[in-house]
């Protein structure tokens, strides 16, 4: 069942930000510690960068392709686990979809907005929209949930879960 909800519907109601709740990291200027993110370690772009909760709140109103967030942390072994799974997947739907990653570490404000309770969790968003006889309160709408998954998946799964959501794909087999 797809639910369409509004930005502020899905990021939840908690409002704990506070004028530094997006700062960067330590004392690493926002460039440095940007472009880190971008890039790994061979100094070629990732696709499945890492992102801030600023930067996630603006792809959420900013729609050019569905997107999906991968929210982990660095101690969570299954998150570990999948990561380089959640890569693959991302070079092989580059250019069809967004893949993001949300450290709930770093980003604990957004985590929570995002309801995310289990890592690593995997959030399927689309653009929501509105029909002409919706009622008013879905016409602000900007997403689409389609699917949260919490637990480790294998980069064909990822693949196969995004075709089915995003591009009408046959619905796949959870283990």
């Amino acid at each position: 069942m797809m639910k369409s909800m509004s930005l502020s519907m899905l990021i939840g109601t908690m409002a704990f930000a506070t004028s530094n709740a997006f700062a960067p990291v330590g004392n690493t200027p926002s460039f440095v510690h940007s472009q880190s993110r971008l890039f790994a370690e061979g100094g070629e772009e990732k696709a499945a960068p890492m992102v801030t909760g600023a930067e996630l709140e603006i792809m959420l109103t900013e729609w050019d392709q569905p997107l999906v967030v991968d929210a982990y942390a660095t101690w969570c072994g299954p998150c570990v686990l999948m990561a380089p799974e959640f890569e693959a997947a991302a070079q092989a739907l580059k250019g069809k979809v967004r893949f993001v990653k949300l450290d709930t570490d770093q980003e604990e404000t957004m985590a929570a907005r995002l309801n995310i309770m289990g890592l690593p969790t995997l959030l399927f968003l689309d653009k929501y929209e509105p029909k002409e006889d919706d009622p008013p309160e879905k016409q602000t709408a900007s997403a689409v949930l389609k699917d949260r998954i919490e637990g480790a998946l294998r980069k064909d799964m990822i693949v196969e879960l995004a075709e089915h959501y995003f591009f009408g794909g046959p619905k796949p087999e959870l283990i």
